[in-house]
């Protein structure tokens, strides 16, 4: 998606809590992305949105509005055309 990321992911029970995880992704992808980009200024918004899933039922609809959202958004007519689609099932 040209504005936003959507990450379906299973966190290790070591890993951090999800707040402290989230800070960490958005904190490296924004300083890498902005060195690409060079830029400086904020990269993401301070919001996110998460949710989570508590059984089979509720990942099916998560995951399939995570990839056919290119499709909603009309930048391809189908989800595994998106060259943005990582889909790794474990």
């Amino acid at each position: 998606m040209p504005n936003h990321v959507h990450l379906v992911v299973t966190l290790p029970d070591a890993a951090p809590p999800l707040l402290r995880t989230l800070q960490a992704i958005k904190s490296y992808s924004a300083t890498k992305s902005n060195a690409l980009l060079g830029r400086s200024e904020p990269f993401w918004q301070r919001a996110s949105y998460d949710h989570l899933i508590r059984d089979a039922t509720k990942m099916e609809r998560i995951i399939s509005y995570v990839l056919e959202n290119p499709v909603k958004a009309r930048l391809t007519d189908n989800w595994q055309l998106w060259r943005h689609t990582y889909w790794h099932e474990l």
